[in-house]
């Protein structure tokens, strides 16, 4: 495949140097604003996170696997998008310490901006429409071939995914956001949001991209462009609900820790005291 794709494309094509650039860019400013900061405790754990998150958009922008989405198969870049707005995204907001978010990214300048783009069910209902337009063969067709449009759609999906996961991560304490049980509801709501357009692309029979059934074959022999429109459907459904479910995974594990933390704890709110004796107050008559 790869000395295929040597044939018919440069090698700067293949693998594209400003993208590299740019990677390399925000991993030195990330060890040197933040892993290298007394102010900002960087954990072990948040260094993994960014540097996968890092690793996986060079594999996304900076390999073949651009040209392949591109140019070849649809379900590369139906692979490319799952992997940077379901796997990528969180891993990138997790990988900053909250004092940093909490300086930059909850301030009195971008308060009220961030209460309105990071609505819960705005963003809820924003990412997963906008993504299943993006989809829909007819608006795919025209976009994917529009370098301009192109780059719009994908800097709005990516905008929206990110707020998305801010909901769902809710990494600054302060922040108003959903309590447990809502975001593991919120969660639910969105791996269902996008189960239409997946299971339409696994039970299509007829090709939809005219962009990729000139090059049908050329790079896999046995996938015809409706095998790789099936492909696409099952991509994007199995790394959705793996994203959704290790996340509602960790949100009831803390949730189950913070519960488990309230056991044998008395609310200090229901408490009163008269002359050393402690009185508990009912919740309805206080």
């Amino acid at each position: 495949m790869l000395d295929y794709l040597l044939e018919h494309h440069s090698l700067y094509t293949l693998f594209k140097l400003h993208w590299i650039l740019i990677l390399i860019i925000i991993v030195f400013l990330y060890n040197r604003k933040l892993v290298k900061s007394p102010i900002y405790p960087v954990s072990a754990s948040q260094k993994f996170y960014f540097y996968t998150a890092i690793i996986l958009f060079t594999v996304v922008k900076a390999t073949p696997l651009d040209v392949i989405a591109t140019h070849y198969l649809f379900s590369a870049h139906v692979l490319q998008l799952t992997l940077t707005y379901f796997i990528a995204i969180p891993l990138f907001i997790l990988s900053f310490p909250v004092n940093f978010l909490r300086q930059y990214i909850w301030n009195h300048r971008t308060k009220f901006a961030l209460n309105i783009l990071a609505h819960p069910w705005l963003t809820l209902i924003t990412f997963n429409g906008l993504l299943t337009i993006y989809l829909i063969p007819a608006v795919f067709n025209i976009v994917h071939t529009n370098i301009v449009l192109s780059f719009i759609t994908q800097v709005i999906l990516f905008g929206s995914a990110i707020f998305m996961w801010w909901v769902i991560i809710h990494p600054v304490p302060e922040i108003k956001g959903l309590d447990y049980l809502l975001r593991a509801l919120y969660i639910f709501l969105a791996s269902l949001a996008l189960f239409p357009i997946g299971f339409f692309y696994v039970i299509i029979q007829n090709a939809h991209f005219p962009v990729y059934i000139p090059v049908e074959r050329e790079l896999i022999h046995a996938l015809t462009s409706i095998y790789d429109q099936q492909l696409a459907g099952g991509i994007l459904k199995v790394l959705q609900l793996g994203s959704y479910s290790f996340a509602l995974l960790i949100l009831l594990f803390k949730w189950g820790k913070q519960e488990e933390a309230k056991e044998g704890q008395v609310e200090e709110e229901h408490i009163r005291y008269a002359r050393g004796v402690v009185i508990h107050l009912d919740r309805d008559k206080k």
